[in-house]
């Protein structure tokens, strides 16, 4: 009894300082990230007050220098600096968790955040928060050996870092909280909620409380809806799911439109950068991510109606433009911008229009937030979360959870869950039918390949071959030639009505089941579920030569394994 309280004791305290550690160094990173950010702003001309000295010429010559250096020297660091010359962003963080996979290398994750660093401080119009997501993610995977004794806990490390550096960004430690359980873990376990919560808060706390960041915004809300009014949120959260769509098929055109044009990739942000910089010398609102623009819009009165759907027109083409061509960014806080920006005219065009008396622009801009931006990053409770913490207001976030509720289901029908999960779709890893089926999905049979059949050369006799099979006891055989390419598999059956002196080469071989090196576990099953045999050849997909056999135990032991580790990680103490 007493060493059995000592050892939940240990695992209660190794657990909370999990989050602690990781909760304070993903922090500290993170603020660190929001100040470069801010700093560079100031110091490359892009923020408003930075730009008001700026003379006709001056500001010309200092918008299109930085942006086109910025960009051509982003796409040199993610060429030359990373693993696959692309941005790491949440996607990955999803694939490392989901599918117990390692991350680029921390020199390759370290570069990339340097360029998101680099792209943010010239005023790309890119998000900050896909960044820090990876940011805290790298510092999870840098800190996955205090275990404190836990044993494997990389994924509880990793699920911390991300927590702690979106409730630093967004000073929303609940909202952080959940984003981590919804979106990169998809599961609940009593270990990783706990380590998580105090990775959150350590969060907030570095953000609040040591250096004293504000909220993003702060809406301040004392009136009351009219019945008719939760139909408008309705429908506006229709429209704001189909506005979603529109800028997530954005962003894959514009990737489409790049990779289609024949210029060296390194060069591709740095035309990004030049085409923003004409655009914002007209609309400066288009540039950077836009933190500023978005305040303005809660504000009565911040923008007319004119304004706002030039600026959400702009935004949306810029956005795309420069996450597609290259620079590096995330689509998480566009989102947001748009969804403000729309909310804010769809109360010039149907509140102001149809109701004498309604609840106002906040609500509806507030409302035009979540209701993009959930269905980009898959997360509806997050946006719920957000709206309470930045508004600390009841019923702003009743009528949120309205517009989030059709926002996700019309983006949902047609896009899927999000952003990220198209992304994890293009590598071949759908999350869409579970996490169980995508982790066997990924794993692949080559890992189990065995010699568990008799292997004989073509160049023998039907006679040796009959012999050695009832030597070893053998019901069927596999034939290869000198260079090992798979000619087909024999049984006892086939051989039965041939003469002995026939060459095993002259045999017309059966159609059998084969697999390859891509066959993954999940495949496996389903075709040995009615298959009747041995064990199934693996045959390299190349160049046909013959790589081992798998039989049907080797395949539910894996699968048994799989399902194991994954039940024990969701529901480990």
């Amino acid at each position: 009894m007493i060493s059995g309280t000592r050892q939940t004791l240990k695992q209660m305290i190794g657990v909370a300082l999990i989050g602690l550690v990781v909760g304070l160094v993903a922090a500290f990173a993170t603020t660190g990230f929001v100040e470069g950010v801010a700093y560079l702003n100031q110091l490359l001309y892009v923020s408003p007050e930075s730009r008001v000295g700026l003379a006709g010429g001056q500001l010309w010559f200092a918008t299109i220098g930085v942006l086109t250096l910025g960009g051509l020297l982003v796409g040199l660091l993610l060429h030359y600096g990373t693993s696959d010359g692309e941005q790491a962003g949440p996607a990955d963080s999803i694939y490392a968790v989901q599918l117990h996979e390692r991350l680029p290398t921390p020199t390759s994750g370290l570069i990339s955040s340097l360029a998101a660093l680099l792209a943010l401080g010239c005023g790309a119009s890119v998000g900050q928060y896909g960044p820090l997501v990876y940011l805290g993610t790298l510092v999870g995977q840098l800190t996955n050996r205090l275990h404190f004794g836990l044993g494997e806990v990389r994924s509880v490390t990793i699920a911390c870092g991300v927590a702690a550096a979106i409730s630093t960004a967004f000073n929303a430690p609940i909202a952080a909280l959940i984003f981590t359980h919804e979106v990169v873990l998809r599961h609940y376990s009593p270990r990783t909620f706990t380590a998580v919560a105090v990775a959150s808060a350590c969060g907030y706390l570095v953000a609040d409380v040591i250096f004293s960041h504000p909220p993003l915004f702060l809406v301040a809300y004392h009136g009351q809806f009219r019945g008719v009014e939760f139909l408008l949120f309705a429908l506006e959260g229709m429209a704001c799911g189909i506005l979603a769509v529109v800028y997530m098929r954005l962003l894959t055109r514009a990737g489409q439109l790049a990779a289609s044009i024949d210029i060296p990739a390194p060069l591709k942000p740095m035309v990004a950068g030049f085409v923003l910089s004409l655009v914002a010398l007209q609309v400066p609102e288009a540039l950077g991510a836009g933190q500023d623009v978005l305040r303005q819009a809660v504000q009565v009165g911040g923008f007319s109606a004119q304004s706002l759907l030039l600026i959400l027109a702009v935004k949306l083409a810029v956005t795309a433009l420069c996450i597609g061509f290259g620079f590096a960014g995330g689509v998480f806080f566009p989102s947001m911008l748009v969804g403000v920006l729309f909310g804010a005219l769809f109360t010039h065009l149907v509140p102001g229009l149809l109701l004498d008396d309604y609840s106002g622009l906040q609500v509806y801009a507030v409302c035009g937030i979540v209701a993009v931006m959930s269905p980009v990053i898959g997360a509806p409770m997050t946006a719920l979360l957000l709206v309470f913490e930045f508004t600390r207001n009841y019923e702003i976030t009743i009528a949120a959870m309205v517009a989030v509720v059709f926002a996700n289901l019309v983006a949902h029908k047609w896009y899927g869950r999000s952003f990220y999960d198209f992304q994890l779709d293009e590598r071949g890893i759908d999350l869409s039918q579970g996490r169980e089926r995508a982790y066997l999905l990924h794993q692949k049979v080559a890992a189990l390949v065995s010699d568990a059949l008799p292997v004989m050369l073509d160049h023998g006799d039907v006679g040796g071959l009959r012999e050695r099979m009832k030597k070893i006891s053998a019901a069927s055989a596999v034939v290869v030639d000198e260079r090992m390419q798979y000619r087909g598999l024999v049984s006892q059956n086939l051989l039965k009505d041939v003469a002995d002196d026939v060459r095993i080469a002259a045999l017309d071989y059966p159609v059998e089941q084969v697999f390859t090196e891509a066959t993954s576990i999940w495949e496996a099953m389903q075709v040995m579920r009615a298959y009747i045999g041995e064990a199934i050849p693996v045959v390299d997909s190349g160049d046909g030569r013959y790589l081992g056999a798998i039989p049907e135990s080797a395949v539910i032991n894996a699968y048994l394994d799989a399902a194991h580790k994954l039940r024990r990680e969701e529901h480990e103490v």
